[in-house]
């Protein structure tokens, strides 16, 4: 199998025939797979499913709603192709950029090849602008060198995207999680379409998740194998400042003068206590990281079914 193309879907019920359609006539000539993954639909999105799913369709349904990244994971890990393509499943993503990225990726010394909705069709104030403000931080913090972090649109070597280790909402950060690996990342620009039918499931309210997740990837990028490196120094910086306010008032305590019930006393204990725990966390953390790269990645879904479908006409 040359080509994998993992699409995550919620509620998309109108958006499945067209989908199907789309993909498969954009990739007349390449073999490839289609695994559609369901995240908790509540709507008829599973039955259209299949309905119209051909051969070279695989359905994998969640049990509940786990969100973007797991069903991300899912299709990934059950994929077969030597490439695998991720894309949204709202028709925003244009399968016809598929093959001119899979060029790109083969062509050159490439292993992710990230796409850019250099005319993106949404809206300016709720969508365009915060994503914008956004791509700068994340490109600034992480040094992950793409305009784009929010288009699903992505093609990878199998390799790549079987490493990435999808969790929580870390969809969003593929390019940084990829960096991490030592990946090499381009980008070329992608068309992007309005949303045609159904409802957007993002909104603001996500900005503080990114934020949260930005904090996590940088964290990632900067500390993750040696995170006594972050640790560390704070604690021994605070056990110092500590300890030396705390001698400080050793010495004042031997020269006759009263102590107690200063603060100042109470800040060089509250450092001395705080220095320690840093550290602890350190080794400890250290130990988690290790017990991370030694043993088996565990799953972050529960697969409800997996169909594969005989032949249908779309």
């Amino acid at each position: 199998m040359e080509l994998s193309v993992v699409v995550t879907l919620f509620n998309e019920q109108d958006n499945v025939k067209p989908l199907l359609k789309q993909i498969s006539s954009a990739l007349n000539g390449i073999e490839h797979e289609i695994l559609l993954i369901d995240d908790g639909s509540t709507d008829a999105t599973v039955a259209r499913i299949k309905q119209y799913a051909s051969a070279n369709v695989t359905l994998i349904v969640l049990r509940g709603n786990h969100g973007q990244t797991a069903a991300m994971s899912a299709g990934i890990e059950n994929s077969r192709g030597s490439y695998i393509v991720t894309m949204d499943g709202d028709l925003q993503n244009d399968p016809t950029d598929i093959p001119s990225m899979l060029h790109k990726l083969r062509s050159g010394d490439w292993d992710v090849v990230a796409g850019n909705r250099k005319h993106r069709k949404d809206r300016l104030l709720l969508r365009k602008f915060p994503s914008r403000i956004a791509n700068t931080i994340i490109r600034r913090l992480t040094g992950v060198a793409i305009s784009d972090f929010g288009c699903t649109l992505k093609v990878f070597k199998s390799e790549i995207a079987k490493s990435l280790g999808l969790y929580g909402e870390l969809h969003r950060f593929i390019p940084v999680l990829a960096s991490l690996e030592g990946s090499r990342i381009t980008e070329v620009d992608v068309k992007h379409h309005a949303r045609k039918f159904g409802e957007s499931k993002y909104g603001l309210g996500r900005t503080f998740k990114v934020l949260s997740d930005l904090v996590l990837m940088y964290f990632f990028k900067a500390y993750f194998r040696r995170p006594i490196h972050f640790f560390g120094p704070i604690g021994i910086l605070s056990l110092f400042l500590g300890m030396a306010i705390n001698l400080y008032l050793l010495v004042k305590k031997i020269m006759g003068f009263d102590i107690w019930g200063r603060p100042i006393l109470i800040l060089g204990i509250t450092l001395v206590l705080a220095g320690l725990q840093f550290l602890t966390f350190g080794v400890i953390a250290e130990l988690i990281v290790r017990v991370y790269y030694e043993s088996q990645h565990k799953r972050t879904y529960n697969v409800k079914e997996i169909v594969a479908f005989g032949s249908n006409e779309i």
